[in-house]
């Protein structure tokens, strides 16, 4: 079946970052809620609570706090789990919710994550980007590869 986005990507997001850091790493940085609690949304925003039970069909709970003090309670359902290759989850709570894909990739420079969105509509995609979803991504990316760095650096030092 033919689902909105299929046939063309013109509800999409798509995102693409190579990390400095083995495969393994970045999926720990994925799938481990103590370090998703450190990058995960822009700069200034918190993440106060984060449970993952990272299966299909496990679920994944978090409340990201902006910098303004606003708290967005999160669920989310794991779709696919394939360590350390793929992930994707959707929310679990609204059924034409977007539905997100990460897919990693080991490279001569370390690990290129791609990240899709796949949008209800074109209208939903463009409403996340007119409230800065790419630009808060980008942030958090950012935010991921002071996790990942601090993460190599710790296993330098054992």
């Amino acid at each position: 079946m033919t689902q909105p986005g299929d046939s063309d990507m013109s509800s999409h997001i798509n995102m693409h970052r190579v990390f400095a850091a083995p495969i393994e790493t970045v999926w720990l940085a994925l799938t481990e809620p103590a370090c998703v609690a450190l990058w995960y949304g822009g700069h200034g925003f918190s993440n106060p609570h984060c449970l993952m039970d990272v299966r299909p069909g496990g679920r994944w709970s978090h409340v990201m706090r902006t910098p303004d003090g606003g708290e967005h309670s999160l669920a989310f359902e794991f779709t696919q789990v394939q360590a350390p290759y793929r992930l994707a989850w959707r929310d679990a709570l609204a059924s034409e919710g977007a539905s997100n894909t990460v897919q990693l990739k080991a490279t001569d420079e370390g690990t290129l994550l791609a990240f899709d969105v796949a949008f209800p509509s074109e209208k939903a995609r463009d409403e996340a980007q007119a409230h800065g979803f790419t630009a808060v991504l980008e942030q958090g990316f950012d935010r991921m590869a002071d996790v990942l760095r601090d993460l190599n650096d710790h296993d330098e030092d054992q």
